[in-house]
This record gives C-alpha cells, structure tokens and sequence, in this order.
C-alpha cells in the first residue's frame, strides 16, 4: 500500500519581477528561496486550522509595480548641489528607489507593502563614493535643514531607515564597501561602514593574499542576517552574532570609529584602553544615525581556525536543567563556547519537525525521557586553540550530563550551520498565505529569566491559536537573551501592530530589557525614555544637541531623541 504523499503548498521561486513591490520586499537573493518543510506544513494546519484550499487561494503578494503618487518635495537647487557632489549618476529621484530604500524588513512594513501602503519616503537617494563627499554632504544638509537618513544593507526590524520627515537617504553600501586595512600586529581591520558581512569575511579569511599577513583572519560576528547586513550596521544598532557567547557582541568589537556628524567630523583614538574619561568611542555605537554618519570603523579581528572548531548537541530533560547547566558552563571560568543554544519546549518540539525527525527517533527519546512538551535542545560549537576547543568541549559534556542531558553528537549543530542563514526566506511563503512570523528578544539575568519566560510566553499564548517558540542564544556569565519568535494567521495589520506592541510592553513589565541585539529604532524609541529614565535619557538628548544642533539626523522618533 502506497503511502500519500504529504501536501506541498505551490510555494513561489520566481524571483520578483524588477520594479514590483515584491522586488523590495524579498529577502535576501532575488533567486534564492527556502519552503517550511512538509512537517512544519501539517503543524500550521493543525495549528490554524487551515485547509489545503487556504493554501491555494493566495493573498497579497505584492507583484505590482511600484506606484508612488508623491512628488520630490525639494528644491531643484539642492539636488543640482547633491549632484555635483556625488555626480549625477549616484543622485536618484526615481518612484521605485524612493521606495526601495525608505523600507527595513519589518513584519509591520512588509505587511503594508503588500496591500501597497507605501508610508514616509525621501525626496532625494544618493549614493557617495567616499568619506570626504559624506563630510560635503551633511555639511550642505545643516545648512539648509534638510533631514538626513542613512541606508546600508535594510535589514532593519524596527523601522530603522525610514525617513520619517523626507528629505534625503544617503545609501553607503553602494560604494563605500572595502576592507582598507589589516594590522597584524594589532590585530585589528579597518573597514568602510558599508561593507557587508559576506565579504568583509571573505577578504579577513584571505588576508595573506590580500594585505601579505602570515596568518588568515576571521571577523567573529555572525547574526542571521549575516549575508544581508553591514560592518556599520552592526555597531551602530549593536548587533549581537551568533559565536557572540566567545567572540562578543558587536559592542565588544569596535576599537575606534569615524563619525562625520553636523558639529564635525572626528576618529576616536584607536588605544586598547584609555583612562581619560568617558568614552565617546562608546557613546557613539549604537547611536542608530541620531548624532552621524559611520564612516569607517576599527574592528577586533580573530584567527581563523576552522579546522579546530568542536561540534556538540544535547537533548535536555527539561528547561529548568538546560538553563542550569547553561548558567554553570557560562560562570565555570574553562572557557567559552562560540555558539551556544537552548531551545526551551515548544521550540524544541517544533523545530525538530522543521528539520524532518524521523518517526523512530522521536520514540526513541521519548522512552529515554525526553518527552515531547518538556525536552529542550541544545547545540553550539567550540571555537579557538586546538587544546581549547578540546577543553571546552569536555567541561561542556561533562556539566551538561550532570544535568540529564542526552548527548547527540555534532549532528544537530552541523545540521543548523549549514541552514543559519537562511531561515528568514521562509517568511515570503508564510505571508504569501497570511501568516506572521516575527521575533522579539530581550537580554535577561539569571535571576530574572524565568519570569520572563513565563510572562513573555502567557501574553503571546494568551491569543488563540498563536505559536511561541523562545531559544537563549547569547550569553554571559551574568545572564542571557531570550529570543521569542512568534507566528499567528492574519493579514490585518492593525491587529499584528496592536499584538506586537503588547508582547513588548509585556518584556519590559517583566523585566527584561527593551533589545538586546536588534536596536531600538522607531518601533521601540516612544518607549525607551521609560526604560532609561528621565536623567539618562537628558544626557542623549544633549549629545543630540552638540552633535546635530539643527535636528537633521534621522529625526522622527529614532531612539525616541525627539519626541515630545
């Protein structure tokens, strides 16, 4: 007897016909795809209760051109300016760029693109060549109170690069993208802001060809968005990578900035460290385009030693003890792992039907005790020294098992490496069928994880038929992330923006911090003056103040600066 194959929506592969929304709203390449497995199919029928008809009818996909019925509203003299500073080819007024580079990758904004809500916009995209035509650039745009807006690689989750009040978007990927300098004695790089991850590690890993070093270097820093995102962008949201557990957060990499900023253009100095007061070195990361422009950044840069990198994978009993274990190995002073995972329940259990577990071993573990609804995952690697990675790895094995934990070899984890980059290709396919996928995360102490979890998890579940999948991701002897990824079926923006807002304020009733790694953005900048406090937040606002006396810097809500 034949066994039915399992139903398989018509997911899309065309890549997006230039010009249409869909064009702006794919991620990543425009001919690379990644469809929710047959299992993960089943589970949101189930789940939203749908059909094999819900998965024929599609709705929104946003294959229209882009249609923008909104004149430049700025002086022809200005543009002829920009043109002359940056050349006539690299100033655009047409429709589909003003659109294209007004637009993050937040669920909220592809939402409304597909109903073809095209929100704020600029007048003006340009595209310098150098340093020196950004330092023209907002020199001219003070003069003239023209706002100001930065766009590097858009991968934005928190309306980052939409420009809120016009005027120009100055996009620094297009050409201020290389890789200028490699000191091995200091073992630092120096790179323009608009290189992307991608290629800013390929040129580190062949820094003997490229720049005569003895040995090959690697940048340490790899969110998911990793082959979509900037060097600048990192540091000026402080992003979080996934070997960030043994390399560091975007934060802990930056030796020495260039900002070009209103007041001046400045390098903070490129010293280990320095006792002369507080450090604008740190003041300026994270300061999402708010007081300048990034222009170039000095980066911590490591070994590059993929041969003697250790894969491991756990099957915990429960959450209490996958945290456990976790809180030992990051406060046992062995050293660190460089990715490091838990999966609490719900995501362990959906994840492995993302992955395709076979029936058998399924039961397998569930007659040694790690049952469905209570057993967490955990993966991760060992980076470094050979004799470390070997350490590591031992000390690692040896707590875990103290804690219940099943060992699973390095399957799972090599199993995740080779796909970490592209799970955000999935969310094409679930909204071309109305289903929201998104994420939330928050950095959380020991203390304090649990009641977060558990808050967290009660406001998302609260609405029916909604998924909450939570991992822990980064860490620190101190503390963690939690990451909430939550998917519901709707196409109602105005009810996704109302939930989403809710699971944000729930955070931080319960403790947790605003961002850990995603930034603050416009989306969580009306709430960042009751995180901080009124006395902190005076202080960024007379930064904001000296840096950009005229308000030209990505003013509308960013960080919250200018609110009233």
């Amino acid at each position: 007897m034949s066994r039915k194959k399992p139903f398989t929506p018509s997911w899309s592969e065309k890549a997006p016909v230039p010009g249409t929304i869909r064009s702006v709203i794919k991620y990543g390449s425009p001919t690379a795809f990644k469809h929710p497995s047959p299992g993960w199919v089943r589970m949101m029928m189930d789940e939203f209760h749908m059909s094999e008809d819900d998965f024929s009818a599609r709705r929104e996909e946003g294959n229209a051109p882009v249609a923008l019925d909104r004149p430049v509203a700025m002086e022809e003299r200005h543009i002829e300016r920009f043109k002359a500073i940056s050349g006539a080819a690299n100033v655009v007024t047409d429709a589909y760029s003003r659109v294209r580079y007004a637009c993050g990758k937040t669920t909220e904004e592809l939402m409304e693109l597909r109903k073809g809500i095209i929100r704020e916009v600029a007048d003006v995209v340009i595209h310098p060549r150098s340093k020196e035509e950004v330092k023209d650039l907002v020199a001219y745009c003070n003069e003239h109170g023209i706002p100001l807006y930065v766009f590097a690689a858009g991968s934005s989750v928190n309306f980052g690069v939409r420009p809120a009040r016009g005027g120009v978007s100055l996009v620094i990927s297009t050409h201020m993208n290389r890789l200028l300098e490699v000191s091995e004695k200091n073992q630092t790089a120096r790179v323009q802001a608009g290189m992307f991850g991608p290629a800013y590690e390929e040129a580190l890993n062949r820094a003997p060809e490229l720049f005569g070093t003895k040995g090959r270097y690697t940048c340490g820093h790899f969110p998911q968005s990793f082959e979509y995102s900037t060097v600048g962008g990192w540091v000026v949201t402080l992003g979080s990578g996934q070997a960030s557990t043994y390399y560091g957060d975007a934060y802990h990499l930056v030796i020495s900035q260039e900002y070009v900023t209103p007041a001046g253009t400045f390098r903070t100095r490129e010293f280990p460290a320095a006792a002369t007061g507080p450090k604008v070195n740190d003041i300026m990361k994270g300061s999402e385009g708010t007081y300048g422009i990034l222009v170039e950044v000095t980066m911590k840069i490591f070994r590059y030693m993929p041969e003697n990198r250790k894969h491991f994978s756990f099957m915990f009993p429960s959450w209490d003890e996958a945290v456990e274990a976790s809180r030992e190995i990051m406060q046992g002073e062995f050293g660190l792992p460089a990715v490091y995972r838990i999966s609490d329940p719900e995501e362990t259990d959906r994840g492995l039907k993302l992955y395709g577990m076979p029936p058998f071993v399924d039961a397998f573990l569930a007659r040694r005790g790690y049952r469905p609804g209570s057993r967490c995952l955990c993966l991760g690697t060992v980076e470094g020294d050979r004799d470390f990675t070997k350490l590591v790895k031992k000390k690692i094995m040896k707590v875990c098992r103290a804690h219940g934990a099943l060992s699973l070899t390095g399957f799972a984890s090599k199993k995740w490496e080779k796909t970490r980059f592209t799970e955000p290709y999935m969310r094409e396919d679930l909204q071309d069928f109305g289903i929201q996928i998104d994420t939330l995360e928050t950095s959380v102490t020991w203390d304090s994880l649990h009641r977060v979890h558990e808050g967290v998890r009660a406001c998302i579940k609260a609405r029916p038929q909604t998924m909450c999948m939570t991992h822990a991701s980064h860490f620190y002897p101190q503390g963690t992330n939690l990451y909430f990824i939550f998917l519901m079926r709707t196409s109602e923006t105005e009810e996704f923006r109302s939930f989403q807002r809710g699971v944000i304020r729930s955070i931080m009733e319960n403790g947790g911090s605003l961002s850990h790694h995603h930034g603050v953005g416009r989306m969580m900048g009306p709430c960042l003056e009751e995180y901080l406090g009124e006395e902190q937040m005076g202080v960024l606002r007379a930064l904001k103040k000296h840096f950009d006396p005229q308000g030209i810097m990505n003013p509308g809500g960013q960080l919250g600066l200018d609110l009233p």
